[in-house]
């Protein structure tokens, strides 16, 4: 059903007797008056989509500061925030001007996600997040937001998560589904009987079978209509998977991969084999995303070297390229690392890139710091409210594209 234009209407008013006209009583006029408002008004609700610009490049943009911004899309209340994540309670020393940054696209806005809007345009619609902590962290976010306007909430685990939500109004459910790799993954232990690794001089580390998902997940793609992957953090952490004393051993068809591969090789296989099982498993409807990788924000030393991220401001650019260069090979490299892999393995795919990585490259303020209740600095996470809530923004302007293309 079209709408008709404003000239189209003033079209059809010449047409209209004048007697007529003047026969409308001043209250008949006010109640008509008012009647077009509310259509009005409940038109632009349902049409909040078309405020998200088709051309806009959304990543490339900066941090503005907005004293006028005054409250946050829900509150530290929220029962979903991690205790460690919840940076007012935690008395952190900046969580109300942390806030008040907003992210502005050079070439347009980013709308604030509408909580109402979105429940309302996803009815009838299952959102799985698939990945580490940080994908949680994103989780966290969109139930506190969504919550906020709806209350009537069931608490279950759908297809494996971890955690999941159906908004009984809207039936809309969002779910996270835990994984580390993406890969299942366990303790290795050489067999006294030998074997190949064995003859390599390996005694122990971690099996990580590139071609079987873990568990968690195996069944999200099935189940749900929108899917928002990642993975990275696990893969360049010493400290749970430690080169020589427990390293990452590769199998691919119940068979360890030989000779013995890197972990970002072994990051490339588990992308390869997760890409056809979920494009095998997934409906022809289904939307899917890979968000990039999000940076950490270690200065000093990484977090078992005493360093600390006590930043009350975003970044300057050429403070995000000094702590994030390649060249420089820094402490929190990764994050550029891990997205080469990421853009080289989903190029021509149906995923689509969720590229969160460089507006949140700058946002060295919005860690829980020591208000994450840690021996160390969380220089990792992302206080809530906080720098996820953009993600989100940035999240349903790219569905919202995606969704009016098709």
């Amino acid at each position: 059903m079209q709408v008709a234009t404003a000239k189209q209407r003033v079209k059809s008013m010449k047409k209209l007797k004048q007697p007529w006209s003047l026969s409308i009583s001043p209250s008949c006029l006010f109640i008509s008056l008012l009647v077009f408002a509310s259509l009005l008004f409940a038109f632009s609700l349902f049409n909040n989509k078309l405020s998200y610009s088709k051309s806009c490049n959304y990543t490339h943009g900066r941090w503005i500061y907005d004293p006028s911004i005054n409250s946050s899309p829900y509150d530290n209340r929220c029962k979903e925030i991690y205790k460690g994540w919840s940076c007012i309670r935690s008395n952190k020393s900046n969580p109300i001007d942390m806030v008040k940054w907003r992210w502005k696209p050079y070439q347009c806005d980013l709308p604030q996600l509408d909580p109402l809007s979105f429940l309302n345009r996803f009815r009838n619609t299952n959102i799985g997040f698939v990945g580490d902590s940080l994908n949680r962290n994103m989780f966290v976010s969109l139930f506190c937001t969504l919550k906020r306007v709806s209350g009537d909430v069931k608490k279950w685990r759908p297809a494996g998560a971890d955690r999941g939500f159906t908004f009984l109004k809207y039936n809309l459910t969002i779910s996270y589904h835990r994984t580390n790799l993406l890969a299942r993954y366990g303790r290795w232990s050489a067999n006294a009987n030998g074997g190949v690794l064995e003859s390599l001089g390996y005694k122990e580390g971690y099996r990580v079978d590139v071609d079987v998902p873990e568990g968690t997940w195996a069944e999200a793609p099935s189940f749900h209509d929108i899917l928002i992957f990642n993975t990275g953090h696990w893969w360049w952490a010493p400290s749970k998977f430690d080169p020589v004393k427990s390293p990452m051993l590769f199998f691919e068809k119940g068979n360890p991969v030989v000779p013995p591969v890197s972990s970002d090789s072994g990051l490339d296989l588990v992308l390869k084999h997760m890409i056809s099982y979920v494009n095998k498993r997934m409906r022809p409807s289904t939307t899917v995303f890979m968000r990039t990788q999000s940076p950490r924000h270690f200065e000093g030393g990484d977090w078992d070297q005493g360093g600390s991220c006590q930043r009350s401001q975003p970044l300057s650019p050429q403070e995000v390229e000094e702590l994030f260069s390649l060249k420089n090979n820094g402490t929190n490299v990764e994050v550029r690392l891990v997205n080469q892999h990421l853009y080289r393995a989903f190029e021509g795919t149906r995923f689509h890139i969720l590229d969160i990585s460089h507006l949140s490259e700058f946002r060295a303020d919005a860690h829980p710091a020591t208000a994450g209740g840690k021996k160390h600095d969380d220089c990792m996470h992302w206080c809530l409210p906080g720098l996820t809530d953009t993600w989100n923004d940035l999240f349903v302007a790219y569905l919202s594209n995606i969704k009016d293309r098709t």
